[in-house]
């Protein structure tokens, strides 16, 4: 937690100083946290923020994220980085779970800046995060690839697009979501991005209202739709989830959303993989 406090503070300053565009340099050096262990405490606490039931010594599919996302923060709030830290937003996630993880294990864990690249509201940035076995420098147990989105006027309006299915799935279950949802996900997860925190914070980056984490909306989804040992998981956020407020979750055929009245906010999949797939 000192960590992510250091890394957000030195990204606050630096974020007025930074001028984003796809084909700035980046840093290219991968940082690797070893012998990583879970703080059971915490883990119980993101749990239950998640919806997730608390116990089981495995941890939740999303969960290695938390863990390399002190590193992505030293990575993403370092003066190489061209991107600004401060409303940086998570637009995409794409994870591999080859194996049930321990709660109770140790890990190493490695986060690396993949590239840049041009969305029609800015630039953004892919951040892959690999967990192994302490001391193992073999298998990959599960691996993530994540973009995040720094909004800045471009020259080309129509640049990455993702158009929304049109025929919502079947609903599901209908979340009402408190107002310091933000601030509780952030407590459990570290990432203490002000869209998400306060009114006030949240205006400072465009949003009327603090808008949810995008890995808490796809935690809470999992933990409703259940997912197996071995699985990819694949998520796009759509739309902001503000907060307070309410949400449908619908999902059929391995397939899921949220939906806010006719708004998408999050889409996403859920594949199960034979072990053999491990790599």
């Amino acid at each position: 937690m000192a960590s992510l406090t250091g890394s957000l503070t030195r990204g606050a300053l630096l974020s007025p100083f930074k001028r984003p565009r796809p084909d700035a340099d980046y840093p290219r050096a991968p940082l690797t946290l070893t012998r990583v262990r879970v703080d059971l405490a915490r883990l119980a606490a993101y749990e239950r923020t998640c919806g997730i039931p608390t116990g089981a010594d495995a941890l939740p599919p999303t969960y290695p994220h938390i863990l390399g996302f002190p590193s992505a923060m030293r990575l993403m709030s370092g003066r190489d980085f061209p991107l600004p830290l401060l409303g940086l937003v998570h637009t995409s996630l794409d994870l591999t779970r080859y194996a049930t993880l321990p709660a109770t294990g140790e890990y190493d864990v490695t986060v690396r800046v993949e590239g840049l690249a041009p969305h029609r509201r800015g630039t953004e940035a892919a951040v892959v995060t690999e967990l192994r076995a302490a001391g193992d420098a073999g298998d990959v147990l599960w691996e993530s690839r994540s973009t995040y989105l720094a909004r800045h006027r471009t020259g080309n309006p129509a640049g990455t697009a993702g158009a929304p299915p049109d025929t919502p799935l079947p609903q599901l279950a209908e979340w009402h979501l408190a107002g310091d949802l933000g601030r509780r996900y952030a407590a459990a997860s570290g990432d203490r991005n002000p869209i998400h925190l306060h009114p006030l914070t949240a205006r400072a980056f465009g949003f009327p209202r603090p808008i949810a984490h995008g890995m808490w909306s796809v935690a809470r989804c999992l933990a409703e739709h259940g997912t197996p040992d071995a699985v990819r998981v694949r998520a796009r956020f759509l739309a902001p989830v503000p907060l307070p407020g309410t949400v449908r979750y619908g999902a059929r055929d391995g397939r899921f959303e949220l939906r806010g009245g006719e708004r998408v906010h999050l889409t996403g999949s859920v594949e199960p993989l034979g072990s053999s797939l491990r790599r």
